[in-house]
């Protein structure tokens, strides 16, 4: 029989689970998301904003370097930065999600592909002016410090960390887009995962959990500098419902945080 609520799953159960999932889901995912998102255009949630609009990856506060996307799904995001002029390198722990970016470079501008963990990440130490990522690797991951650690790892000095995710505060409401969805059901404070498991048992799919004070330490034990927390509005023009995502729920609650950090250059700054 088959079961979804809450356990603790690990980070090896959380990689293999995603993994799979992904990549059963690809196709389905992009068919359904596929004209929201683009197939060239940078779009850092549901609630719609696009990089264009919020200028977080800024050229002039980063080192001259190539950008590197982690949880890229079709690298639309990437396939935009680089139709910008930007060298950048898409990575996605699934080889489905990495198999629909390479059907899009046949009508697109195409962006270097490369299968990895947003945890180990197989680049050298100080590659790359900025790692990013929208609501890739970061809430399906039990080890998220470990993202922030090679994030940090790979970034050069005075380079950019800039991910987005659930808002913490949407963990405690259910997760649908009507009003059954404005009250809380369950603790903030909790962040035991939640799990989808098969009728064998097996997680098929998994989300973290981490409150608001825990992910800044995250990212500043992976000694970055916590540079801002943008917690976008709902814009009017966006009538589009997607999960618990609406704009019902978006004009009283936060459902993304986009938190920019920078590593260190060793020079003051005034």
């Amino acid at each position: 029989m088959s079961w979804a609520g809450r356990r603790v799953v690990d980070q090896e159960v959380s990689v293999r689970a995603q993994r799979a999932w992904w990549d059963r889901a690809a196709g389905d995912y992009y068919t359904e998301h596929g004209a929201f998102l683009g197939d060239r255009g940078f779009v850092w949630g549901p609630e719609g904003w696009t990089e264009a609009e919020l200028g977080l990856i800024d050229p002039a506060g980063m080192p001259p370097g190539p950008l590197l996307e982690i949880g890229a799904g079709a690298a639309q995001c990437s396939r935009w930065l680089a139709g910008e002029g930007a060298a950048v390198v898409a990575t996605d722990l699934s080889g489905g999600m990495l198999a629909q970016a390479r059907a899009i470079d046949r009508a697109a501008e195409p962006v270097p592909l490369v299968q990895a963990d947003g945890s180990r990440l197989p680049f050298a130490a100080g590659s790359f002016a900025a790692v990013f990522t929208a609501y890739g690797v970061i809430p399906f991951v039990a080890d998220s410090g470990a993202v922030m650690r090679e994030a940090a790892r790979v970034l050069l000095p005075g380079g950019r960390l800039v991910f987005a995710t659930s808002h913490p505060i949407r963990w405690g409401f259910p997760d649908v887009p009507g009003r059954a969805g404005l009250t809380v059901t369950q603790s903030y404070f909790d962040t035991t995962p939640y799990a989808e498991c098969d009728d064998r048992g097996q997680v098929t799919y998994v989300e973290h959990h981490r409150t608001l004070g825990e992910r800044v330490r995250e990212v500043v034990a992976a000694g970055l500098e916590l540079v801002d927390l943008v917690e976008p509005t709902w814009p009017s023009r966006n009538e589009h419902e997607w999960g618990g995502w609406s704009p019902l729920r978006g004009a009283l609650i936060p459902g993304t945080a986009i938190f920019v950090a920078r590593k260190p250059d060793g020079r003051a700054r005034g």
